[in-house]
């Protein structure tokens, strides 16, 4: 893997992390029962991106 592909997947990963953290802080403050089980999804969604970005280093 080149150094380019390697800082696109680092990348990746960060972003993979941030996006699964802002979906864990909005669930906690969300009232409505629909909204926070459909942002903990896309919160679990996002784990399973990372996952697989991680899995291909």
């Amino acid at each position: 893997m080149s150094p380019k592909e390697l800082t696109y997947i680092e990348d990746a990963l960060s972003h993979e992390q941030f996006l699964q953290k802002q979906c864990e802080n909005a669930a906690s403050s969300i009232t409505d029962p629909q909204l926070k089980q459909c942002v903990k999804q896309m919160g679990n969604k996002h784990q399973q991106i990372f996952k697989q970005f991680y899995d291909l280093v």
